[in-house]
């Protein structure tokens, strides 16, 4: 029986342009966003030898409207029957690691269930380069168990921590409403992020099988701008995409990031201050942050992670 087709993985469509998987809702159209197209003279190549061209997010969005307008939604919808092959990580990872070192080194510093571990981006579509960043992802429950051995193996040093130049690195590249020193505060405590032989890796959450038929996070009528401080009473999908923070506030019920930057970025029983975009979801309000691509004026921070 052929699997669904989940977050972070890839699809590759009839003309061979590969799209990165980004919604759980895929039945009929999957949702993704396109990150690399055929080009005989393209930087990246494929270990058969053909030639791709990668994408920024307003490269890909102009791609699609020139060369499939029919995919145009709030992400790229490409038919089920459009779909030539499915990647998926946790399928590709020993191949992967077959052919970098790396890769395979770091998969060897977690103990997890069989298929709880995969890895995604360029390095599952074959396109990686000397300085491609390795995302792995984990499955489900096993997530909390592949944070801590994570941190155990910076602890013994198996792996080493972020950098000072690479948290400087990826702070200039996110661009976040906060400062520095808030930023990097809140990101440590995640355990999701390291180097190994100076590549920088992440962790990214998604949903195991048999959770993936959660209703899917859908606009709602916009209300305004708001900023609100409140108590979080559920961050078990805080580390999802989009992140969801349930909340006890007399307005708000949840607050949404669509913005990786602030996955994570809070635990149940902690008070967050959160910018965004109100909405009405039927009877109930929520915040949205990372309305825009850069999610400028948006931000999500822990009170009282602050306040330690």
């Amino acid at each position: 029986m052929r699997k669904p087709v989940r977050l972070r993985d890839f699809i590759e469509d009839l003309n061979g342009c590969l799209y990165a998987v980004s919604a759980y809702d895929n039945s009929e159209r999957v949702g993704c966003i396109l990150r690399y197209v055929p080009d005989p003279v393209g930087e990246r190549v494929n270990p058969e030898g053909r030639r791709y061209r990668k994408l920024d997010f307003e490269e890909a969005f102009d791609w699609v409207r020139e060369n499939k307008p029919e995919y145009l939604d709030l992400v790229h919808r490409v038919p089920v029957s459009d779909i030539s092959c499915v990647l998926k990580p946790e399928e590709e990872l020993e191949a992967i690691g077959g052919r970098d070192r790396r890769v395979r080194d770091l998969a060897g510093c977690f103990n997890l269930p069989e298929g709880a571990l995969g890895c995604t981006g360029s390095f599952l579509c074959g396109l990686e380069n000397e300085g491609s960043d390795i995302d792995l992802v984990v499955y489900g429950d096993a997530w909390s168990l592949a944070q801590r051995q994570l941190r155990d193996a910076v602890e013994e040093g198996v792996l080493d921590a972020v950098s000072d130049d690479m948290w400087q690195r990826i702070y200039s590249k996110r661009v976040p409403e906060i400062a520095f020193g808030t930023f990097v505060l809140h990101e440590e405590r995640k355990l999701n992020r390291g180097e190994i032989d100076g590549t920088y890796f992440d962790l990214l959450f998604t949903r195991g099988y048999d959770t993936l038929n959660a209703a899917p996070v859908t606009n709602g009528e916009v209300l305004g701008r708001k900023t609100i401080e409140a108590k979080v009473t559920d961050a078990s999908l805080s580390f999802d995409s989009p992140a969801i923070y349930e909340v006890e506030h007399e307005v708000v019920s949840r607050v949404v990031s669509f913005t990786h930057t602030y996955s994570g970025q809070a635990r149940q029983g902690e008070t967050i201050e959160a910018c965004g975009v109100c909405e009405q979801h039927n009877d109930e309000q929520w915040l949205i942050v990372g309305t825009t691509r850069e999610a400028k004026g948006e931000y999500i921070i822990s009170l009282t992670l602050m306040e330690e």
